[in-house]
């Protein structure tokens, strides 16, 4: 990976981390696109540039994040299934980081959810987040373990589904990103270490350009993410990941397989 493909990879990060279309679905599609090699270091930096993203929000929403111990706790609560499964199933998530069709599937069967979800919790009002409530919108969040779903996308259907409006529902799929992202990070970097390898110089500047770019470009999404969505709901990311998985698996079959390197 070299200084430009890191850039736009983090690019891509920036503005689809908090659109319900899968941040880590287009960044395994554009690794493809652009040849970048399916190493160790690459999918740690899928990873670790969300981390730069997700901290977009602790800026924007400073005094709202730091409330209440009850908050955290809650957070806490709707974290503890990514902990879980995430451990129980990290090698089975490496090896679907490196599948293309994986990620075009998603992007469609997603993109049919997404179409439906207006309709379906179309009278979610800002009822209170409950510890119970908290944990279920955890486990929606798992779903994005598969490259393709989109974490927010799931938590946020999953705030829905518990009658929080689609806003309410967006911004604590926002909060729970942030333990999630962190966890994730730890995780990552402690087993690429523990695998025996070690961030040259060039790598480290790698990380570093990646989460700066992405924390930037999240900051000017993010805000328009959340007015976009109070107005015209899912339906517009439902179309596009329909026509995007659709174009991916017509690419792939029939005009060139799409491959990790």
């Amino acid at each position: 990976m070299n200084t430009l493909q890191a850039i736009i990879l983090a690019i891509i990060e920036g503005i689809t981390e908090f659109l319900p279309v899968s941040s880590t679905g287009h960044m395994i599609i554009a690794s493809s696109f652009f040849g970048i090699a399916s190493d160790d270091f690459t999918k740690l930096f899928t990873i670790v540039i969300q981390l730069g993203a997700i901290l977009s929000v602790v800026v924007l929403y400073f005094k709202r994040f730091f409330q209440t111990w009850d908050f955290y706790f809650k957070l806490f609560v709707a974290f503890i299934p990514a902990v879980v499964l995430g451990l129980l199933f990290s090698d089975l998530i490496d090896e679907l980081l490196e599948s293309p069709v994986t990620v075009a599937v998603s992007l469609l069967l997603g993109g049919i959810v997404l179409l439906k979800v207006d309709e379906w919790f179309s009278h979610s009002e800002d009822t209170k987040i409950t510890y119970i409530t908290a944990f279920k919108i955890g486990l929606y969040q798992c779903l994005a373990m598969v490259p393709g779903v989109s974490r927010s996308g799931a938590s946020i259907v999953g705030g829905m589904s518990q009658k929080l409006s689609r806003t309410s529902a967006a911004e604590f799929s926002f909060f729970l990103a942030v333990p999630t992202m962190f966890g994730a990070t730890a995780k990552k970097c402690f087993d690429y270490y523990k695998d025996g390898f070690v961030l040259t110089h060039d790598q480290i500047n790698l990380l570093v350009i990646g989460n700066v770019i992405a924390f930037i470009v999240a900051l000017l999404a993010i805000r328009s993410f959340i007015g976009f969505l109070s107005k015209k709901g899912f339906k517009v990311f439902g179309y596009y990941r329909i026509a995007a998985g659709i174009i991916l698996l017509i690419i792939h079959f029939f005009i060139h397989p799409l491959t990790i390197i």
